[in-house]
């Protein structure tokens, strides 16, 4: 399994070879009735179940992707992972950015 970290190394490990930025993309459309719910919880208060459940499905996705973007260029761990999110319209955009690289345990 290819290990993934938003630190810019692995203790325990030494960095042998950068293979280059990899990432991972989602545009998610957000349903009529999720936009409905978020409005009421804007006005009363509360979590939006919905949009978090996206948000989560969403990383997961770009996460993966990123992932086997990284294992097709022979990393075994991305450093400096990033991910962010972006509204737009009716769109929420998902991005996960990093280092592929290739490491080997150093004790």
């Amino acid at each position: 399994m290819l290990t993934i970290t938003t630190t810019n190394n692995l203790d325990g490990y030494e960095v042998v070879e950068y293979l280059g930025i990899v990432t991972g993309e989602a545009v998610s459309g957000i349903n009529m009735f999720r936009d409905i719910g978020a409005g009421l919880r804007n006005v009363f208060g509360g979590r939006s179940a919905g949009y978090e459940d996206e948000m989560a499905q969403a990383r997961e996705e770009v996460l993966r992707e990123m992932s086997q973007r990284a294992e097709a260029l022979g990393a075994n761990a991305v450093i400096g992972a990033n991910v962010g999110y972006e509204t737009f319209a009716e769109m929420i955009m998902t991005t996960a950015c990093g280092t592929a690289v290739r490491v080997r345990r150093t004790s």
